[in-house]
């Protein structure tokens, strides 16, 4: 059996952009994850080891989105790929990172960036 794991919605205050000013002030962010991973053991033992651990999810994306960086791909191309190396067990993994206010010259609810992995 596979469990779909989605974290949605992590609050995050960066230093993301393209622009200096960007990095230097700093904004609003949200990041979903959404993995895959087998879930036999979690759900006939009832034990932790036998899932991915949402806590240590959680940790990687906030040590990734506290790194400054002018691109959001390459953001999530990073937690992406601590998640890979950290949780083995991983199939699939979405990564989508939305940026609150960028400075494109007009009003906008987010822009967003979504990496994939399949494994």
């Amino acid at each position: 059996m596979i469990v779909t794991i989605e974290l949605k919605g992590m609050q995050f205050f960066a230093y993301h952009g393209f622009y200096e000013e960007e990095r230097l002030q700093g904004t609003d962010f949200l990041v979903d994850v959404q993995l895959e991973a087998p879930a036999q053991k979690a759900i006939k033992e009832d034990a932790l080891e036998g899932t991915v651990n949402y806590e240590k999810v959680y940790e990687i994306v906030k040590e990734e989105m506290m790194i400054t960086s002018k691109l959001l791909e390459h953001v999530a191309g990073r937690i992406l790929g601590r998640l890979e190396n950290t949780f083995l067990e991983i199939r699939n993994i979405h990564v989508c990172i939305y940026k609150l206010k960028a400075p494109i010259g007009g009003e906008l609810k987010h822009v967003s960036v979504t990496l994939s992995s399949r494994r």
